[in-house]
C-alpha cells in the first residue's frame, strides 16, 4: 500500500483529501504547513507528496525546492493542489520539481485517478 502526505493548512480540504484517499486503500500522513510537510517527508518517506502552494511559515514552492535538494527525497514524486491555475503559478510549480499541478476543486474520483497514474508511473 502507497504512503501518501498531504500538506495542506485548510483543515476542512486536508481532511476530505485524506478520507478520499484511504477509502482507495492508501495510507496517508498529514502536515499543516510547508515546514511541517519537510519534517513529515523526512521522517515518513511517503511515495507521493500531495501539496497545497499557499500555505503558512513556508509555501508549497519553498517546501519542495528543499525536498528536492535532499538526497533521500529528491526522488518522491511531489504534485501541487492549488486553485490558483495561472500559467506562471503553474510553471514555478514544474519549475522547482513538482511532477504535475492539479486545480482545485476537483472530484474525488479525479484525485484518485491522477494519483493511481502518478504512483504508476514511478513504479508504485
Amino acid at each position: 500500500m502507497a504512503k501518501i502526505l498531504i500538506a495542506e493548512d485548510e483543515p476542512d480540504i486536508r481532511e476530505l483529501v485524506a478520507f478520499t484517499l484511504r477509502f482507495a486503500g492508501y495510507e496517508v500522513v498529514a502536515a499543516a504547513n510547508g515546514e511541517e510537510a519537510v519534517q513529515t517527508a523526512s521522517r515518513e518517506f511517503p511515495d507521493l507528496i500531495l501539496m497545497d502552494v499557499r500555505m503558512p511559515r513556508m509555501t508549497g514552492y519553498d517546501a519542495c525546492r528543499i525536498m528536492k535538494s535532499n538526497a533521500e527525497l529528491k526522488d518522491i514524486p511531489v504534485v501541487f493542489l492549488s486553485a490558483k491555475g495561472q500559467e506562471s503559478e503553474i510553471q514555478t510549480g514544474l519549475e522547482v520539481g513538482a511532477e504535475e499541478y492539479l486545480l482545485k476543486p476537483f472530484a474525488p474520483d479525479q484525485l484518485t485517478d491522477r494519483v493511481r497514474a502518478i504512483l504508476s508511473k514511478f513504479g508504485k
